[in-house]
């Protein structure tokens, strides 16, 4: 009967003392299942990183410059109906933003209400959408007094129309995207991902600009 081969031992001087090794033992290489494992868990890993950056990263077919900008109806935070075609004759700065008492939402807000007397000096008016609803957009108007109207897009229909959306489902917010609109309701310039500040300071020379023509 054979007898099953020990695992060859080594013994390695290191300095003064005798180490003993073992060679060939089952625990001495991980097992090729385990090395197959962590390839295919790293790729899941990447796949997902990826589908969740294109969920939250959409910015599909915004209207273009030179586009008749979408009419739509949404709520205000002051409880009533608000269109956009109700605008016609001024200028209108639509603002899409991903949520209420967020600091840098509230940055973006801040700037656009410090700059109100400007922004009326130009014939334009100021609209800032996004999914939260009608109580939080009351609340955030008190809070940081803004004068200016959100309205509650909470089914993101809007900012879907928008190519404005970011997330999935119920996750859905709204993106940091501004159209201005000419009085005659056509989109004047368009700006994705724009960062909260200086973003009213870049909206009112670029109403400047337009309106030079």
């Amino acid at each position: 009967m054979k007898h099953a081969q020990n695992p060859k031992k080594k013994v390695k001087q290191i300095g003064g003392d005798k180490v003993l090794s073992v060679q060939n033992h089952p625990l001495s290489h991980p097992p090729i299942e385990m090395k197959l494992f962590k390839k295919i868990s790293l790729a899941l890993v990447l796949v997902l990183g990826v589908l969740v950056w294109a969920a939250f990263n959409n910015h599909d077919d915004p209207p273009a410059v030179g586009d008749v900008a979408p009419d739509f109806t949404l709520v205000s935070n002051e409880g009533t109906e608000v269109t956009l075609s109700m605008y016609k004759g001024q200028w209108v700065v639509l603002y899409f933003y991903p949520k209420d008492f967020t600091s840098g939402c509230t940055i973006q807000a801040r700037g656009f209400q410090r700059d109100m007397e400007q922004y009326i000096e130009r014939n334009a008016v100021i609209l800032g959408v996004s999914v939260d609803d009608v109580d939080s957009h009351a609340s955030f108007c008190e809070e940081e007094s803004l004068t200016f109207k959100l309205l509650a897009d909470t089914e993101a229909d809007v900012s879907d129309m928008y190519g404005s959306v970011r997330g999935l489902a119920d996750a859905k917010i709204s993106a940091r995207n501004t159209f201005v609109i000419n009085p005659a309701g056509f989109v004047a310039e368009v700006f994705l991902g724009v960062k909260p500040t200086p973003h009213s300071e870049e909206v009112l020379t670029t109403l400047a600009r337009l309106q030079a023509k």
